[in-house]
C-alpha cells in the first residue's frame, strides 16, 4: 500500500508538469468584474472541469445568475473517511494599470531572484497558484492508490465581485455540498518559512456616497463662494469620521467590540511582529491606526474606517477652475467582533445626512456586508492540520488573525453549518490586486506537500 513518503514523493517529481498546468490556468484572462472577460470565466470553468475529470472527481460547471460554479466529488479509500469540501476561486482582479506591468498579466513567467524562483502573472498567488496546490496533492493521492478524504470541491468564479451568486447557490445546493470540514485556501503564511492557520477574518461593509449640489458645474470665478461645493462637504465629512487619536467616531461603532484574550494577545507577541519593517517595506514609518494599539491588533482585531476613492470635478491634465455638481468618495469598514454590518451601515449614512448643508443631496450606493468571523482556535482539525504543516515546514505552524474579509467562510457557516480550516501558503509581498502579481514557486511546491500531509492527517 502506497504511503504518505510516496505521495509527496509523486508530487516532488511531478514538479514541472504541476508549473505547466498552474501556467495553463494562469494564461486565461478570468476577470469577472469586466464583461468583456465573462467568455474567459466560462473558459476558465471548463478548464477546470477537465482538470477534476483527469483526476477522478465527478465534475460539472454550473450555471448560476453570474458566472459559473464548478463542483467536483471524488470518493475515498475507504467509505468511513472523513468528508472535505474544498473552496477556491478562480477569478481574478482586473490587471490595471497595465503599463506598470515587467510583462503581460496574462503571459506567465519564472523570475529568479535571491530567494529563489517566483511565478509572476494576475492570479498567481490569489487564487489560482493556491487552488491548484490542493488539486496536485488530490493528482499524487490518485497516482498512489486514491484519496484519503472524501473530497468535495467548490470553485467559484465572482469571489473577486463580492460573490453575488453564491449564497443562493449554497442554499440551492447544499445537500450535494454538505461536508465535515471546510478547507479554504486564500490565507497566507506567517512569513516565509512559518505556516499559518488564520482563525479570524474581519468583517466588512462597502459603502459609496455621492453629494450633489448645483445643477451643473459651475464657473469659480462666477459661482465661487455664494455657491455651496460639494467637494468641501465631502472632504468636512470623511474628516470628521475619526478623532485625533485615530477612533471612529460613528456612534454606535465600537459596540460588539472586545478586548483581546490574554491567550491570543499572547500567541501574537511571540510571533515577534516587527512594525517598523511592516511599515517600512511600503515605504512608510509610523503606525497611524488608535493610539494605544499595536499594529497587530489594529490589523486583526480592531474595526476601522477606510477611504478608497474620492472623485470630484475636474481631474484631467492642466486647469479647469469649476466648481462640480457633485463628488463621491469610496468608504469601507472592517469590523470584528459582534459588530452588526446593517447597523454600521446605518449609523454611517444617518452621519453623513447630519452634516449636509442647506442645497446638498446625498445617494448611497450600498453593497451587502458580511460580520466578522471568529473560528475555533482549538479542535481536532486544527491540531491535526498544526502538526502536519510543522511536519512539512519544520517549525510550528502559527495561528494568526487576518485584516482582510472572506465572505464566503460565513455564507458556508450560516447556509450549511461548516466550520473551516483555512491554510495558505501565500505571502505578505505577493502583490495580490496589483501589477506583477507573483507566487513564490517554493510556496506553491511546498503548499502541494502540505496539502498532502494535512489530508493524510485528517483521514487518521
Amino acid at each position: 500500500m502506497a504511503t504518505l513518503e510516496d505521495v509527496l514523493a509523486t508530487i516532488d517529481a511531478n514538479a514541472q508538469s504541476a508549473l505547466d498546468r498552474l501556467f495553463a490556468l494562469l494564461r486565461i484572462p478570468s476577470i469577472s468584474a469586466q464583461p468583456e472577460h465573462f467568455p474567459d470565466c466560462d473558459r476558465a470553468a471548463d478548464w477546470l472541469v477537465s482538470e477534476l475529470a483527469d483526476l477522478g472527481f465527478e465534475a460539472k460547471k454550473e450555471p448560476t445568475e453570474g458566472r459559473p460554479m464548478v463542483m467536483g466529488t471524488a470518493k475515498a479509500k475507504t467509505r468511513d473517511a472523513p468528508h472535505v469540501l474544498f473552496y477556491g476561486h478562480y477569478d481574478v482582479q482586473p490587471a490595471d494599470p497595465l503599463e506598470l506591468w515587467t510583462t503581460p498579466p496574462f503571459e506567465p513567467r519564472l523570475e529568479t531572484t535571491p530567494k529563489g524562483e517566483r511565478i509572476v502573472a494576475r492570479g498567481a498567488a490569489d487564487d489560482k497558484g493556491q487552488l491548484m496546490t490542493f488539486l496536485e496533492a488530490c493528482r499524487a493521492f490518485k497516482a498512489n492508490g486514491g484519496l484519503p478524504c472524501h473530497v468535495s470541491v467548490l470553485f467559484e468564479g465572482e469571489e473577486e465581485t463580492g460573490s453575488p451568486s453564491l449564497p443562493a447557490f449554497l442554499t440551492k445546493n447544499a445537500k450535494a455540498l454538505k461536508a465535515d470540514l471546510l478547507l479554504v485556501c486564500d490565507t497566507s503564511m506567517w512569513n516565509a518559512d512559518t505556516p499559518a492557520i488564520t482563525t479570524m477574518l474581519r468583517g466588512l461593509v462597502f459603502e459609496e456616497v455621492v453629494l450633489k449640489a448645483a445643477s451643473r458645474d459651475l464657473h469659480s470665478g462666477l459661482y465661487g463662494g455664494p455657491a455651496i461645493n460639494p467637494i468641501r462637504v465631502l472632504a468636512k465629512i470623511l474628516a470628521a469620521l475619526h478623532d485625533d487619536k485615530g477612533a471612529v467616531t460613528l456612534p454606535g461603532f465600537y459596540d460588539g467590540v472586545e478586548e483581546l484574550p490574554e491567550e491570543i494577545a499572547a500567541q501574537w507577541h511571540d510571533l515577534e511582529f516587527d512594525p517598523k519593517k511592516f511599515l517600512g517595506d511600503v515605504g512608510l514609518s509610523i503606525p497611524a491606526g488608535e493610539s494605544g494599539r499595536s499594529v497587530l491588533e489594529q490589523l486583526w482585531s480592531r474595526p476601522t474606517c477606510e477611504f478608497n476613492g474620492i472623485v470630484g470635478g475636474y481631474t484631467g491634465e492642466g486647469a479647469k477652475t469649476v466648481l462640480p455638481a457633485e463628488a463621491r468618495a469610496k468608504v469601507s469598514f472592517r469590523l470584528v467582533g459582534r459588530q452588526n454590518p446593517e447597523r454600521i451601515q446605518q449609523s454611517f449614512r444617518a452621519f453623513v445626512k447630519s452634516m449636509l448643508p442647506a442645497d446638498v443631496r446625498v445617494e448611497f450606493l450600498g453593497h451587502d456586508g458580511s460580520p466578522a468571523i471568529g473560528l475555533p482556535a482549538r479542535g481536532e482539525a486544527l491540531r491535526r492540520a498544526r502538526r502536519a504543516l510543522e511536519a512539512e515546514w519544520g517549525t510550528p505552524a502559527a495561528v494568526i488573525g487576518s485584516g482582510g474579509s472572506i465572505p464566503i467562510v460565513g455564507a458556508f457557516r450560516r447556509e450549511l453549518s461548516m466550520e473551516a480550516l483555512m491554510v495558505g501558503f501565500g505571502l505578505a509581498d505577493d502583490a495580490i490586486h496589483s501589477p506583477n502579481e507573483k507566487y513564490e514557486r517554493r510556496s506553491f511546491h511546498k503548499g502541494a506537500r502540505s496539502w498532502a500531509r494535512i489530508l493524510a492527517g485528517l483521514s487518521q
